[in-house]
């Protein structure tokens, strides 16, 4: 068997540094890897219209913002197919079929879905395509045969929702399907990275995000007036490590090399935050040392997004091309899909 990954964003904004370090950063190593042998990346522009269908404008801008954020973070369209959901129908069709082994209840009760029902706000008024999103996300997953798909934590509902439809194609069917395994990021502090007000997570929703996107200047004033410990009142204070979303940005990107580049009066993070702890450490100065990690570790990605804003055609082309060999692949996994459903009738005569 292959081994394939499946992936993607809804375009419904620029992807920010907690889409880089929770997925992004992953998926150019997995790329890189040589371990696997088709990699696809989907722009879900269809999933986006479930909550955006009175806005198409919004998710059609957003589609080359994050083609542009892909290409800028590293994914080598030379290694990495990336395609636009709605433009392969076939995920479409597999998502009806799949409706029909998942009940209401069941859905209802993924806790991903619960989640986001409750930031939109939707209360009883809940998009239909919205709630079956678990169904649509099974559909994409499995059309490429996706034996690995990276994800955050918040989307592990969502995979074993997957898995469960898998299952159950496979016992009522025959063996038709691939069950899908996951892969976190290998940096625990990548899981969910806070906003920067200190909310449990970054969402452009939320206003609350550094975007890959922004410029120096822009990342530096973010930073700069990122929430910290309320109690850290004055230098000599002791301060709280666990909460702290300065801190949690530092686990999350900081390395030996940056201490030994920008503050080289530590060795670690591990001897910076036990130093907060005992207090006599500003919130000011470690807000200057993440501005220079964060800085370092972006300055690459906006040359290399310079260099594809400067070539759009070519990035047309990419999603073009992508969208393409992802409708081929897909088309074949609805063929085995359909014989094994036996409504394949004007083949099997």
């Amino acid at each position: 068997m292959q081994k394939i990954i499946l992936t993607g964003d809804r375009p419904t904004g620029r992807l920010h540094v907690g889409h880089y370090v929770g997925s992004l950063k992953e998926r150019v190593r997995l790329q890189n890897s040589g371990q696997f042998d088709q990699i696809f990346i989907m722009i879900a522009d269809a999933q986006a219209l479930t909550d955006n269908a009175h806005n198409p404008q919004k998710v059609r801008d957003n589609i080359l913002e994050v083609a542009l954020d892909y290409l800028s973070c590293g994914i080598d369209p030379q290694k990495s197919t990336i395609f636009i959901q709605s433009q392969v129908a076939e995920l479409t069709e597999l998502m009806f079929y799949y409706m029909n082994l998942v009940t209401v209840a069941r859905v209802g009760r993924n806790p991903t879905v619960k989640s986001e029902i409750k930031m939109r706000d939707f209360k009883t008024s809940i998009p239909l395509g919205f709630f079956v999103y678990p169904v649509s996300q099974a559909a994409d997953i499995t059309a490429f045969r996706a034996t690995a798909v990276p994800v955050g934590e918040d989307q592990l509902p969502m995979l074993e929702q997957c898995r469960e439809i898998v299952h159950s194609f496979n016992a009522t069917y025959g063996d038709t399907l691939v069950e899908p395994q996951v892969i976190l990021p290998q940096n625990k502090a990548c899981l969910r990275l806070p906003g920067t007000d200190g909310k449990a997570k970054m969402s452009k929703s939320l206003g609350n995000c550094i975007y890959l996107s922004d410029d120096e200047e822009t990342v530096r004033k973010k930073v700069m007036s990122m929430f910290t410990d309320p109690n850290h009142l004055r230098v000599e204070d002791p301060g709280q490590v666990e909460g702290n979303p300065v801190f949690a940005y530092l686990a999350a990107f900081s390395r030996p090399e940056h201490f030994a580049q920008f503050w080289p009066e530590y060795k670690d993070l591990d001897e910076l935050q036990a130093h907060y702890q005992r207090g006599g450490l500003g919130d000011v100065k470690i807000k200057k040392f993440l501005n220079q990690v964060l800085q370092a570790e972006l300055a690459p990605i906006r040359a290399r997004r310079a260099h594809w804003q400067a070539r759009l055609p070519e990035v047309y082309e990419i999603l073009k091309q992508g969208t393409q060999q992802a409708r081929a692949v897909a088309a074949q996994t609805l063929h085995d899909v359909r014989a094994a459903m036996k409504i394949n009738y004007f083949e099997d005569k």
